[in-house]
């Protein structure tokens, strides 16, 4: 059941204050991951779990501050929230089990890399970081 809205707005502002293009429908995802045939987008799954707020929230911003290369395009789905954008996202590498927070990695339409939850939990926001920017590098243009 889909958290209050009131609830889960700092958590979404969170992301979308830093560049994030938030998706809410199955239509604005499957829009969205047609401009993505190109280039390298970020897809974060936005969560109220504690390591959404504690590591994965902090942990992109700080990727995103980094020297690395940018993502070309910023997109979030809230898990546990807007349920059909979610599902549909996942539609786009079915072969990983739902995880939340997570992030997916796209480059040029394919999904090269992934950030599941127990890569996330028990970790600190600098190592998240650290990991996102390696990936935005190798994968970057």
């Amino acid at each position: 059941m889909p958290y209050s809205p009131l609830l889960v707005k700092p958590f979404r502002d969170e992301l979308t204050s830093i560049g994030f293009v938030e998706l809410l429908t199955a239509d604005d995802v499957d829009r969205a991951m047609k401009e993505a045939a190109t280039g390298m987008t970020l897809v974060a799954f936005n969560s109220v779990q504690g390591s959404a707020a504690g590591v994965a929230r902090p942990g992109v911003r700080l990727a995103l501050e980094g020297g690395s290369k940018r993502p070309d395009r910023l997109l979030t789905v809230f898990d546990e929230q807007d349920l059909e954008a979610t599902q549909q996202m996942r539609s786009y590498f079915p072969d990983i089990p739902p995880s939340h927070p997570s992030f997916a990695l796209f480059k040029d339409g394919e999904l090269v890399y992934f950030v599941p939850r127990h890569r996330i939990e028990g970790r600190n926001a600098q190592i998240l970081a650290t990991d996102l920017e390696a990936a935005f590098n190798e994968f970057g243009q």
